[in-house]
Formats: C-alpha cells, sequence, structure tokens
C-alpha cells in the first residue's frame, strides 16, 4: 500500500437558523447533517452540555466511533495476515474530554475491545496484535493537529475463544479462553 494516496470527502449541512442566524449565543440551534456520497446522513449536532441536541451524534461520539473503528479494522487485518480466526469482536470504547477556554482536548480515549478467537491457542497472538493496531493507530493520529493526542488512546479488553461463553465483566485485559465443549 505504500506511496498510494486516498482522499475522503464530507458535507457538513447547518440546520439550525431559527430565523435570526447567529445573531446570539442562544439564538441558533447546533443541529447539522453529516453527508458522504450516497450513504445514509448522520444527524448531528453539539453536545447537550453545548446547547446540543442529546437525539443527534456529537463531533466527540463521532472521534470516539472512528478511533474505534480504525482499531477493529486494523486488528482484523492483522488477524487475518497473522492466522487468527476472529469470529466475533465488540469494543465499548469512550472518550474524555476536558473543557480548555473556549474549546476542548481529550484528555484520554479508551478501547475496550472483546474479541472471540475461534481456538485457544490463538489468545496469545490475538492479544499481541492489539498492541500492533494500537500503534498503528498511534501513528495515523500522531498526524492530527490540536485536540487528540496519540499517546492517550489506551486499550484495554479481553480476548474469548469460541464457542463464546456469554460475555460477563472481566478485569481488563485479560484472556478468557473456553475450548470447544466436551
Amino acid at each position: 500500500m505504500s506511496g498510494r494516496t486516498h482522499h475522503y470527502a464530507a458535507t457538513i449541512e447547518w440546520l439550525g437558523n431559527r430565523g435570526t442566524g447567529t445573531s446570539g449565543y442562544r439564538e441558533y440551534d447546533r443541529t447539522h447533517v453529516v453527508r458522504a456520497g450516497d450513504k445514509p446522513p448522520i444527524a448531528a449536532s453539539s453536545d447537550p452540555v453545548f446547547r446540543g441536541e442529546a437525539d443527534r451524534w456529537n463531533p466527540e461520539e463521532l472521534l470516539v466511533a472512528a478511533l474505534s473503528q480504525c482499531h477493529l479494522l486494523q486488528y482484523l487485518h492483522l488477524a487475518a495476515v497473522n492466522g487468527v480466526v476472529v469470529v466475533a469482536y465488540t469494543d465499548e470504547a469512550s472518550g474524555t474530554m476536558a473543557e480548555e477556554g473556549e474549546g476542548g482536548r481529550f484528555a484520554e480515549v479508551v478501547l475496550r475491545p472483546t474479541v472471540t478467537v475461534a481456538d485457544p491457542s490463538m489468545a496469545a497472538t490475538a492479544q499481541a496484535l492489539h498492541e500492533e493496531a494500537r500503534a498503528l493507530l498511534h501513528r495515523v493520529v500522531g498526524q492530527l493537529p490540536g485536540s487528540m493526542r496519540a499517546d492517550r488512546i489506551r486499550r484495554s479488553g479481553d480476548i474469548t475463544t469460541q464457542p463464546a461463553p456469554v460475555m460477563k465483566a472481566r478485569a481488563p485485559n485479560s484472556i478468557v479462553t473456553a475450548g470447544p465443549k466436551a
């Protein structure tokens, strides 16, 4: 893939003009729509603490989701090329933003993937691949200006093996293997 470039575009349309535009801080809504090509639009707004709509995606949620997606896709690629068969993946990602002056800065994003692999012998490699995926994600995020620092993305999560047991809360970074039922 080296040397290739990829371009992405999105259209953001503000819908919050109540008739007087931005004549005052409380005089407009933060609602907007995010579009990219023919994909379904994303109803968006600011976080409710910044006068946004709670039932719409906000930029902070989209950022956390984007980082989680990047990790997922890097991880799945690494698993495939390293012979680890992933049969399920769920991430309960979260982020913390600290307000600074007129804006904010993410203090931390935590990825909490729970991964199920096909065989107990794959668990150690599956765990190690998370760090490799995280390093690749840091390389990308390190190029972003401003509010996100790569050293503030961390991962804690579980590896299980198929057949998957009922998922219960486990200690961060634990590996659970449940081999085939006897």
